[in-house]
């Protein structure tokens, strides 16, 4: 078992940034490749990012390349999401997953693992 915590979400204006972060506890952090989707209402959860267990792999969604960057340090179990650009269909509840593989994945039934997702809101 892990357990995720995400944190950081807000209320933003269009062309701002927010950093999220998803603290894990439990199992060695570092034998999970992480990934953050989200979901907007009534839309299904899509893939934003991941990154394999030793940081040396990420991987973005064609919609966020470029403007945000997923990062993580083992040493304080935590994996971050940082969201520069922010435009109004950013809007969504941000959910970070964890996989017990080394490698990236960018589907939601990839993930075993969640938390309970963090609102991030982007007033245009």
């Amino acid at each position: 078992q892990v357990q995720l915590v995400e944190s950081g979400g807000g209320l933003v204006q269009a062309g701002g940034s927010l950093r999220l972060s998803c603290a894990a506890s439990g199992r060695t952090f570092s034998n999970f490749a992480m990934g953050w989707f989200r979901q907007a209402p009534g839309k299904e959860r899509e893939f934003v990012a991941a990154i394999s267990w030793s940081g040396g792999s990420t991987y973005y969604a064609d919609s966020v390349e470029g403007r945000f960057t997923i990062s993580r340090d083992n040493g304080k179990n935590t994996v971050y999401l940082q969201m520069n650009s922010l435009k109004p269909e950013d809007t969504a509840v941000y959910y970070c997953g964890a996989r017990r593989v080394p490698y990236v994945g960018g589907r939601p039934d990839e993930y075993g693992y969640w938390g309970q997702g963090t609102q991030v809101t982007v007033s245009s």
